[in-house]
């Protein structure tokens, strides 16, 4: 499964569309008709998927025994607050005027690669949490190898 890598700031030209980066776009796959956006349940950004992706959470959902009021959070943020935005024939986008105003999204956006999904943050708000997080990485000592080497350990029942 392909996975949304790096981040990109872009433009939003005086019509209201922004090019979602072309790798982004790769990235969701050639019949991929646009995006899903959301307010993010974590952070001052928006959330962005494919609508496959929305629909994997959705048969998730059904496999959990979640508490009611749970269950009612994440339909109500999540699938309640969506928005799907076709892409034009250049790879364009208009995000819904009502979540850019809700982060700050202004001129320009920053599409940020989170494996599965991406985020679109107000440039200078994602330059300050992306600070905030590699001063957090650094001080819980998060390495690439660590993070294989612990994998590794897993898979191999606890042994180094």
């Amino acid at each position: 499964m392909a996975v949304f890598l790096s981040s990109f700031v872009n433009r939003i030209d005086k019509k209201g569309r922004v090019s979602v980066p072309a790798s982004f776009r790769s990235a969701l796959g050639g019949d991929a008709t646009g995006i899903v956006v959301f307010r993010s349940l974590q952070h001052d950004a928006l959330d962005g998927c494919s609508i496959a992706h929305l629909e994997l959470l959705s048969a998730s959902l059904e496999k959990q025994d979640l508490p009611s009021d749970l269950f009612e959070l994440i339909e109500t943020t999540i699938f309640g607050g969506s928005v799907q935005v076709p892409f034009d024939g250049e790879g364009r986008v208009m995000l819904p005027q009502h979540l850019m105003a809700a982060v700050g999204i202004g001129e320009d956006v920053a599409f940020v690669g989170r494996r599965k999904t991406f985020q679109l943050w107000n440039p200078q708000k994602f330059a300050a949490h992306e600070a905030a997080a590699r001063d957090g990485a650094r001080a819980r000592d998060i390495s690439l190898s660590k993070i294989i080497a612990a994998a590794s350990a897993h898979i191999d029942g606890g042994k180094p």
